[in-house]
């Protein structure tokens, strides 16, 4: 039978880091004012799945989802601002280039307002351009090199 190794004491130390359980954003909440319109759109031009959630709906993005307030839908609990349609501020990584992504906005008759413009995003630099959903809240496509 091999021998036991024993670390000195330094190299035995665990960062504590690394013993606290991974947190990842599971879904964070958007208001909009007509459920036929936005689920168009976050399904066509930002490419949900979208899910009925009682009265309303939400749109997925594989592990990653927008909860909807909007009409018929009476939330509980509910931010000390409430969020309300057209305030929202989100960013959605494209995984092709950024002229994919102008190209894929245009077809869909939704306007760039912004960009093409460096940003720097989760996985560091990127380059983005921004529109707006139906309700006037602000979204981003970001792209990143592929080095």
């Amino acid at each position: 039978m091999p021998d036991t190794q024993v670390l000195p004491v330094e190299e035995a130390t665990i960062p504590e880091a690394a013993l606290r359980p991974a947190i990842h954003l599971d879904h964070c909440v958007i208001h909009v004012s007509d459920w036929e319109r936005s689920n168009a759109f976050y399904r066509d031009v930002v490419g949900a799945e979208v899910i009925t959630r009682g009265p309303g709906f939400a749109y997925r993005f594989g592990g990653v989802q927008l909860n909807c307030h909007g009409p018929g839908v009476l939330a509980e609990p509910v931010a000390a601002e409430p969020v309300m349609p057209g305030n929202s501020d989100l960013c959605f990584r494209w995984s092709g280039s950024l002229e994919e992504a102008i190209g894929h906005l245009e077809a869909h008759g939704v306007s760039v307002e912004l960009g093409p413009v460096e940003r720097h995003g989760a996985a560091g630099a990127g380059v983005s351009v921004y529109f707006r959903d139906p309700d006037g809240s602000l979204l981003e496509f970001i792209t990143y090199p592929t080095e």
